[in-house]
């Protein structure tokens, strides 16, 4: 092999490792509040606020309305009780508008009215998670068929404990697997 393919084949490499992205356990997790939904209805949610009741889980996602989207939200739905009996909060976090999350947080396919989803239009949640944001692609539709306009977060969950530290960050599993895996964690927080 020449100098030139060794180089090469070290770039290719070092370009398919994943990217040091978002924050990790250990990490002060930033505070924030936005205009957020749930059961259609706007409120405004405070991290800062949700904390004072126990930990948090902050989980950002591509876009409502959208296949691996649709399968967190509902599963988060379906296991929100696990969630709330160990004292823990759960919120979404997407570029979507709030228009849009109050429709995503009603419908009984997905949030199902339990599940409270925060609206990042500019991005700047997930900028301070370091979370990689994906730019809106022309044409792509949800799947009610309506186009999507904004930018993508990259799926990845935090568990946030009542000191403001992340606990764990959870990515690069499946939509259910990663609720799943939070709701072991919130369990193991909650037994000690």
């Amino acid at each position: 092999m020449t100098k030139r393919s060794m180089l090469a084949l070290c770039a290719a490499y070092a370009l398919a490792l994943p990217a040091q992205a978002a924050l990790n356990a250990g990490d002060s997790a930033p505070s924030f509040s936005a205009k957020a939904a749930l059961a259609g209805k706007e409120f405004k949610f405070s991290l800062q606020n949700a904390l004072k009741q126990g930990p948090v889980v902050v989980y950002f996602y591509p876009s409502a309305f959208t296949g691996g989207c649709n399968i967190q939200a509902h599963t988060f739905a379906i296991n929100l009780e696990q969630f709330t009996a160990a004292h823990a909060t759960v919120i979404g976090v997407s570029l979507d508008s709030i228009k849009r999350l109050k429709a995503f947080s009603a419908d009984p396919e997905y949030c199902g009215g339990r599940v409270a989803v925060a609206s990042d239009p500019d991005g700047r949640i997930a900028a301070s998670y370091q979370i990689k944001v994906a730019e809106a692609r022309a044409g792509l539709k949800d799947t009610r068929g309506d186009e999507i306009d904004h930018g993508f977060a990259e799926r990845t969950t935090f568990l946030v404990t009542s000191d403001g530290k992340i606990s764990a960050t959870i990515s690069g599993v499946t939509p259910a697997e990663n609720v799943q895996k939070a709701l072991e964690l919130v369990k193991n927080l909650a037994k000690h």
